[in-house]
């Protein structure tokens, strides 16, 4: 049937309407929600240049801000299978991270990370050797990341087995790692592993004795932080309040 110019105008109209009440809906979803109009539909990579102009404490800060919209449920709200795609012709992570295996604390979700944003090492009780510092080195010499994060987290086991010499195949000599903080740990009270409170306490002083032999163990990351090229820090996440507290 043909189209009166009526009909024609109606529906031009109705059109015209239903885009704007959608395009309002949207944009009243991102205020309730505490992100700009831009953001509700992330689907960007990061990309070099955005990377680059990032100082290390930016991005620390950065870390901190992304932690802190996922514990108040905040979160950005992400097309991660468009961030797939933009990152899969080329990645700028502007952070490395080297966190427990523990499966209450991936780094990417408890600081609100998006795809390509970090590279993420995971090893039971986040402890560091030659592997593991290789793949920092990577990350940040070739790569460009800008941020060396160690992250602890509470209540993990692999702090409690090395607190409790538990002897276990190849898991013996991770636990070994482990020692020095149980030693160093200056603590009146039960020193076992079923005191939560201690384990919590050697899990920090672990972040802290990784940090350090993660900078003096690694001749390329201790040089790129003398320039002030990177940034080697700590933090400990509370897997009961989801608060990332970096170390000072």
């Amino acid at each position: 049937m043909p189209t009166t110019p009526g009909r024609s105008n109606c529906c031009n109209h109705t059109s015209r309407r239903g885009f704007l009440k959608a395009t309002t809906g949207v944009a009243t979803a991102a205020g309730l929600l505490g992100v700009s109009f831009v953001e509700l539909a992330d689907a960007q990579a990061l990309t070099k240049e955005e990377r680059d102009k990032m100082t290390p404490d930016q991005i620390v800060g950065l870390m901190k801000e992304g932690n802190e919209r996922f514990r108040t449920g905040k979160m950005r709200p992400r097309d991660l299978l468009a961030q797939q795609r933009a990152s899969a012709k080329g990645q700028y992570p502007k952070a490395v991270i080297l966190s427990c295996i523990d499966s209450r604390a991936p780094a990417e979700a408890i600081m609100d990370l998006g795809i390509g944003d970090v590279f993420n090492t995971r090893m039971a009780g986040n402890v560091v050797n030659d592997d593991v510092l290789g793949g920092l080195e990577f990350s940040c010499q070739v790569m460009g990341a800008k941020v060396v994060l160690v992250m602890g987290h509470t209540a993990c086991g692999a702090i409690g087995g090395a607190i409790d010499g538990v002897q276990l195949g190849k898991l013996t000599g991770l636990l070994a790692r482990i020692q020095p903080a149980v030693k160093a740990t200056t603590y009146q009270g039960d020193r076992s592993g079923k005191n939560y409170a201690f384990v919590d306490a050697v899990a920090r002083k672990h972040v802290e004795l990784t940090v350090e032999n993660i900078r003096t163990g690694s001749t390329v990351l201790g040089a790129l932080q003398a320039k002030r090229a990177i940034s080697i820090v700590g933090a400990m996440y509370d897997i009961a309040t989801a608060k990332l507290d970096f170390l000072a």
